[in-house]
């Protein structure tokens, strides 16, 4: 028989609709799969046990009344240690944030309620969020269920973990430079980075001033097992909350595009080292669509290097320069050694070099939203290399150098603003492969439609035991 904890989250939802299947007996599978693999692999830090079955047993109350249910009813989900959870501390994986209690829920929390999710744990992050790998002194590092030798990805990789190993359903993330599709791709799960303004998203325990990056490139997105599931969380995570005053009252669905879809791909992006295993699996998703009625070419495209080159000028300059004394600070030598060998590779722009990077992304992302009227979607690698080595990144400026090439495409994405759906499909000595799906703005549909045909080559991702 299969337990509640290997069904995705639209199963759960529509089982518990029927009245096949309690929130009760769903989280309380959920739970057991938690305390059966989460301590090999450390990918929840904070289980809310107690809580949890409080919810899920006033879910089966109000459902036992008749009440209208939220498309999440009775689903178990974790959230990230650096989002706002009221009466829970938003630790960052910081020591010295370890009680820095929330005094209300931010967007993302508040939207998983109201949408009827049970909220079984909280999920690993690297200090400050700003590293490829999942490690800080807080709450010790989380493995790879594929391999505990290979990062999880980061900054998201409890996330991932939690989605691969099947702790929940739905594993909320955040992504500034790749920090969804990474873990997703490093896990071997569906991560979806939504449009800007498309989810609200912030922390209400902290100052309102956010860098402009950040204004512009972090998104709050699922970590699921299949496409589908991505689509069901989408709708309530992007529901209006007043707080986020970048929130866009967007259409979920845009007009039909002109048939056949053109989509472009892209194996090797600008020509970066990627792993043949990783261009071929962007050529078989090509020939996936291909088949489904897409039509599936290799154009000449706006290009990659520029985004990241525009991230770093961006990102480095005025996010690691807002973090930079916090770190010195507080921060663990993780996120010391990685973040100054970052700095050494892509040192903060001056005043000019600021300014001229605010200009070059408003070019690229002119160029970029002209192609796409062309070629609605892109796909390309999820990575350069499968998931890295453990401890990759605080081996020095080599080390972050590539590592950093690895995630070249994570890395320049979030520039755009425009969303992006990591897809696994395949695997490569025991590691799982994965393509990312690019569209316009608020066309998440058409990356999710594209997703799911993709995704049928091999059906949704099941859960894994820990492979150690």
């Amino acid at each position: 028989m299969t337990e509640a904890w290997q069904l995705d989250a639209t199963d759960i939802a529509r089982l518990i609709r029927l009245g096949r299947l309690s929130a009760r007996e769903a989280t309380q599978s959920a739970l057991d799969r938690l305390h059966a693999v989460n301590p090999r692999v450390n990918a929840v830090v904070r289980v809310l046990e107690a809580e949890a079955l409080a919810a899920a047993d006033a879910a089966d109350a109000a459902r036992a009344r008749g009440e209208t249910l939220g498309p999440l009813h009775g689903v178990p989900v974790t959230t990230k240690v650096n989002v706002d959870q009221k009466g829970l501390p938003t630790d960052n994986g910081v020591v010295a944030f370890r009680d820095a209690i929330a005094a209300e829920d931010g967007p993302v929390v508040a939207n998983l309620r109201r949408a009827g999710a049970i909220i079984i744990g909280r999920t690993n992050t690297p200090a400050f969020s700003m590293r490829l790998f999942t490690d800080n002194e807080l709450h010790g590092a989380t493995l790879n269920p594929w391999d505990r030798g290979r990062t999880p990805g980061g900054s998201s990789g409890g996330a991932g973990a939690a989605a691969a190993s099947g702790i929940g359903a739905i594993a909320m993330g955040n992504d500034i430079a790749g920090s969804i599709r990474w873990p997703a791709f490093c896990n071997g799960v569906v991560g979806l980075r939504p449009s800007l303004g498309r989810v609200s998203a912030m922390n209400p325990s902290q100052p309102l001033a956010r860098t402009l990056s950040a204004q512009w490139m972090s998104m709050n997105g699922p970590l699921v097992r299949s496409v589908r599931d991505a689509r069901l969380a989408l709708a309530p995570l992007a529901a209006r909350d007043v707080r986020d005053n970048r929130w866009t009252p967007a259409p979920l669905e845009g007009p039909p595009p002109a048939r056949p879809i053109r989509v472009a791909l892209v194996p090797a992006p600008d020509g970066a080292p990627t792993e043949p295993a990783l261009q071929e699996a962007v050529r078989r998703a090509g020939k996936l669509l291909e088949a489904a009625g897409y039509c599936v070419e290799e154009p000449t495209h706006p290009g990659f290097a520029e985004l990241t080159r525009l991230w770093h000028a961006l990102g480095v300059t005025d996010v690691f320069g807002a973090l930079g004394e916090l770190i010195l600070r507080h921060g663990d030598a993780g996120i010391r050694n990685s973040v100054e060998s970052w700095v050494a590779l892509h040192p903060p722009a001056d005043l000019a070099g600021y300014r001229a990077a605010i200009a070059g992304r408003d070019a690229m992302l002119h160029r970029w939203t002209m192609f796409l009227e062309e070629y609605p979607l892109v796909v390309l690698p999820g990575g350069g290399e499968q998931a890295l080595p453990v401890g990759l990144d605080t081996s020095g400026v080599e080390g972050v150098k590539r590592a950093l090439a690895a995630a070249h495409t994570q890395v320049g994405l979030p520039v755009l603003g425009l969303p992006v759906l990591a897809v696994p499909l395949g695997q490569a000595d025991g590691l799982p492969l994965g393509v990312q799906v690019m569209a316009g703005r608020f066309r998440e549909d058409l990356a999710l439609d594209a997703g799911e045909v993709i995704e049928a080559a091999e059906g949704p991702m099941r859960p894994i035991d820990p492979r150690w």
